[in-house]
């Protein structure tokens, strides 16, 4: 018997959304064993699926290793697989997998930095991205200016912006000296450059934007920038509990990726600068020493300056 219907299948394996696989499907695209695929299909192991003719390895959704990896990017790299312009993206450094593919979890802007997260589940992906369900996002923010009360309370109550009403979900002070600030932030959305645009709604500017969180995951300690580890069961399962999906069977780390970890974690690697195939605004960014402006209180005591002559 059929137990999955095809656009799901191909959303799940990292192919796209499920709207883009209905396109893909009406336009054509999609075989499964050697006949064109309708709308409704439905698919299960055995089955050959082929996608613009490259041939597609479908597993089971019970069958297959969840897997999440949280990346600490850097500023300079984009949130794109490939990039016409050449400039260094945020997949050149991720481990290789075979038969499978990473899907990232919300983006970035070039010009930011922080957690990412990657997964080999589509679902999951798509659902923690998804506004639905309102997955919380944490930033370190340094500002040009000082948010004031009443600034403070209009991005928390709703801000008119052109892609329609936007708000933090809360604001804190983090510190800072001169004219540099440091606010934490928080929202449930991850509209294109949102946290900016607020910003710059009330007449602030931001110098400097960090990821510190993302739904249940904060950016780990030991980790560094252009660096990756992977999650273990715990915070995989943990994730999953966000989202409404079921903890699949071998999820997490198992004999010498567990050992790898633990040693990464006693010992952090140290920070990959940004590629210089970047453009000539960020090589030079990326290439001066940035001058600590006070704590972006991101996760308590960890150190400013390490951050910047790592980035």
């Amino acid at each position: 018997m059929k137990d999955e219907k095809l656009q799901k299948a191909l959303a799940r394996m990292g192919l796209g959304s499920r709207r883009q696989m209905e396109e893909v499907i009406k336009a054509g695209r999609v075989s499964v064993n050697n006949g064109p695929a309708t709308i409704g299909d439905r698919v299960s192991p055995g089955d050959e699926l082929r996608v613009d003719g490259r041939q597609i390895k479908y597993t089971a959704e019970n069958e297959k290793r969840r897997r999440v990896i949280a990346y600490y990017k850097p500023e300079g790299e984009i949130c794109s697989a490939n990039d016409p312009e050449g400039r260094p993206t945020v997949f050149e450094r991720l481990p290789k997998l075979t038969h499978d593919r990473w899907v990232m979890v919300g983006r970035l802007d070039i010009n930011s930095s922080g957690l990412l997260l990657f997964t080999n589940d589509g679902e999951m992906a798509h659902r923690l991205m998804h506004p639905s369900s309102e997955i919380t996002r944490e930033y370190a923010v340094r500002i040009l200016g000082e948010v004031t009360p009443d600034i403070a309370r209009n991005l928390t109550s709703g801000v008119m912006l052109e892609d329609g009403m936007a708000q933090f979900e809360d604001i804190k002070a983090g510190g800072g000296e001169g004219v540099n600030k440091w606010y934490h932030v928080q929202l449930k959305e991850g509209r294109n450059r949102e946290v900016r645009r607020l910003f710059e709604s009330q007449g602030l500017k931001v110098s400097r934007l960090l990821r510190t969180r993302y739904g249940s995951i904060d950016l780990p300690k030991e980790l560094r920038t252009g660096r990756h580890i992977e999650l273990d069961k715990k915070d995989i399962n943990t994730l999953t509990d966000l989202v409404s999906l079921r903890p699949r069977y071998g999820t997490g780390l198992h004999g010498a990726a567990k050992d790898k970890q633990e040693r990464i974690k006693n010992k952090p690697l140290k920070a990959r600068r940004t590629d210089s195939r970047s453009s000539g605004d960020n090589r030079s960014r990326n290439s001066e020493k940035p001058k600590s402006s006070g704590s972006p209180a991101s996760r308590g005591t960890r150190n400013t300056r390490d951050r910047n002559d790592k980035r």
